[in-house]
């Protein structure tokens, strides 16, 4: 008798959005991959939490503004709470307050309303992983809008970052830029396999939890300059 073995347990996901015709789409675009599978619904923030103490869904997709709770209170409380559960915020708007105020909250991606299909599903299965999505406009754009709170630019760099090596700082400057790893491996002309290895050393090293905050990291220690 050959051993087999046992498939991978598919991604649990929660749609919160207080539009019902948005999360039937949703479910009809994740329906589709056998790895996904959409275990519950919440038409505003408070039955989000309430879900996913329930449920423990592995992604919450949360919309922003939502009544009786709104998004960021709702990721909050998700995040505040120590669930094993990882949010994914979808946003009308490329950036506004709220999307900063889920950053702060602890959510682990930003992703616009209008993202194609297969990036959605992308990102969910990036961030179920434990890894970090933010859409390269919204964060070219919360850098921007950000820029005056930023260090100096004669500012020397941190002495946070003197436990990276050089090649881990490389690595570090073009996660900050919005590179994915295979974009990373291809300016720096390694393997992807190399790159994913370098930015789980940043993350250990900076005890960070996902990109997101090494993105803000960057920019906060100055090893990275907002663009003029």
């Amino acid at each position: 008798m050959t051993d087999r073995a046992a498939p991978a347990r598919p991604v649990r996901i929660l749609l919160a959005d207080d539009q019902p015709l948005l999360r039937t789409g949703f479910r009809m675009v994740l329906g589709t991959e056998g790895d996904l599978d959409v275990v519950a619904e919440a038409g505003d923030g408070l039955e989000a939490v309430e879900l996913s103490r329930r449920l423990l869904p592995d992604v919450v997709l949360m919309d922003i503004r939502m009544p009786r709770m709104d998004g960021v209170a709702a990721t909050r409380a998700i995040v505040d709470a120590r669930l094993p559960v990882r949010v994914l915020v979808l946003t009308t708007f490329d950036l506004d307050e709220y999307v900063v105020g889920a950053l702060r909250a602890g959510a682990s991606g930003f992703l616009a309303k209008d993202v194609p299909a297969e990036e959605l599903i992308s990102a969910i299965r990036t961030v179920a992983g434990g890894d970090a999505v933010v859409a390269p406009r919204i964060l070219r754009r919360l850098l921007d809008r950000f820029a005056t709170l930023l260090p100096d630019p004669t500012a020397t760099p941190s002495a946070a970052l003197d436990a990276l090596t050089e090649r881990e700082r490389e690595v570090l400057v073009q996660v900050a830029r919005g590179l994915s790893n295979a974009e990373i491996a291809a300016v720096l002309s390694v393997s992807e396999t190399t790159i994913k290895t370098h930015v789980g050393h940043v993350l250990t090293k900076l005890r960070l939890r996902d990109r997101v905050q090494a993105v803000v990291l960057a920019y906060e220690s100055g090893l990275v300059r907002p663009r003029a």
